[in-house]
């Protein structure tokens, strides 16, 4: 053989070998890393089922089986390699597992978090260290109001919704109403729901009273003195943000003292723990679950596909943290791919899928999604209530009186903090 010849063979053999490379590069699965609950009193109502969703849904993303517009397979044909991990802890070792999962786990996303607390103490390290992170299920409206982030999104309302929707329900159900007490957990979650809650109820009728205030450790776990005020207080209503093991357990306590028969329970997110506790769930409750999900969840293709899919692998039905996860997951979907199109079909960098996500509009199982505040990287949603029985012919929970209030009606405008516009009287709210 040549001199010539070897050289010329050599040559093709290096141009054939960097042409592999570049596109097994192109052909690299995305990294997503989970972050739920899976130990703690937490587990039941959300880590589980946001497990269950994460396994269902990554899997038929692969796979190509979701409705459309959802149906090609992966992120634009790109597959996802799934990552999850133990969200519990302090936050001090929640930070620490998010670093694990970016530095040593080189995950390129991370779609996590169920507590306010974590995601407050996640967001400026996610900044720090440039990384796409959506958060599913926390509902603290400070994430927006006290800082813009741009690798920061969440396409889940806020607790401002929940408590604006629930407020506006119990004055047009119950226009009698002359006092509320409430009882939440004593962190960021249940201070903020609360302070919006009285805050809306100060602007659509100031002549109700204030009753009691009550706010017990996270996960105390035991609520004797607390419901002994409540049965003393006489509160028509009384207001709880309660959720986890914390909800269940009030939910058992309050109910063989005898509280639901003197003052009617407003659940804000009660409906994730109505498959597991329905039976205990005392009828006439008020039921909010962060938005329209689970069983107050739109009726659509997407919402079908979801729940039949759902129920036939676990055997139950999905709540309200499910459906959250399914709605971040096709909020992120839809923006790789509308960034991958507008690459020419190539691979989009983070910073394609930060523009494309950034003002998106896109439809999920509970209705569509607006990435309206926040600059664009907070999500509004319409927000339903209902009224709870348990039906004792078909041994099935149910709804009633459902109302679904327009996600404008209960979100501020993105010129405004949730607290100035709940304190200003909700100005310009579209109901």
């Amino acid at each position: 053989m040549t001199l010539l010849k070897k050289a010329t063979l050599a040559c093709a053999a290096a141009v054939f070998a960097a042409g592999t490379t570049i596109a097994s590069a192109q052909n690299q699965p995305v990294k997503i890393g989970f972050p739920v609950f899976l130990s703690g009193p937490a587990v039941g109502a959300f880590g589980e089922p946001s497990k269950n969703a994460v396994n269902l849904i990554v899997r038929a993303m692969n796979n190509g089986e979701l409705p459309a517009p959802y149906n090609q397979k992966g992120l634009g044909g790109f597959p996802i390699e799934p990552k999850i991990v133990d969200e519990a802890g302090n936050t001090a070792t929640v930070v620490t597992e998010f670093k694990n999962l970016v530095q040593r786990d080189k995950v390129d996303i991370v779609v996590g978090y169920v507590s306010s607390a974590g995601c407050l103490a996640v967001a400026p390290v996610a900044e720090e260290l440039e990384v796409l992170t959506i958060f599913y299920a926390c509902g603290a409206s400070r994430l927006f109001d006290e800082r813009d982030y741009k690798y920061i999104f969440r396409v889940s309302s806020s607790q401002t919704s929940d408590a604006v929707a629930t407020a506006r329900y119990i004055l047009s159900k119950f226009p009698d109403t002359t006092s509320y007490s409430g009882i939440n957990q004593n962190y960021s979650w249940g201070q903020d729901n609360w302070r919006d809650f009285k805050l809306a109820m100060a602007a659509l009728a100031p002549k109700v009273k204030m009753d009691k205030e009550l706010m017990p450790k996270l996960f105390a776990g035991e609520f004797g003195a607390e419901i002994s005020v409540l049965l003393a207080s006489g509160s028509p209503i009384v207001h709880s943000s309660f959720f986890g093991g914390d909800l269940e357990t009030f939910i058992l306590q309050a109910s063989a003292r005898g509280l639901p028969q003197k003052s009617r329970l407003l659940l804000t997110v009660g409906e994730q723990i109505l498959a597991r506790q329905g039976k205990n769930v005392p009828d006439g409750t008020i039921i909010g679950g962060r938005g329209r999900h689970g069983m107050l969840a739109s009726d659509n293709p997407i919402n079908k596909w979801f729940l039949d899919a759902y129920v036939k692998e676990f055997n139950s039905v999905p709540n309200f943290p499910a459906y959250h996860m399914l709605s971040s997951m096709l909020g992120l979907k839809a923006a790789w791919e509308k960034a991958q199109a507008a690459n020419g079909g190539k691979r989009p960098t983070t910073d394609d899928v930060i523009k494309a996500f950034t003002g998106l509009a896109f439809e999920t199982a509970s209705g569509p999604v607006k990435m309206a505040l926040g600059k664009g990287h907070q999500g509004i949603e319409e927000v339903a209530v209902g009224t709870y029985r348990y039906n004792k012919a078909t041994n099935q929970p149910e709804l009633y009186d459902l109302v679904t209030y327009p996600a404008e009606c209960v979100n501020p405008p993105a010129n405004m903090t949730s607290e100035e516009w709940l304190k200003k009287g909700m100005p310009g709210a579209k109901c």
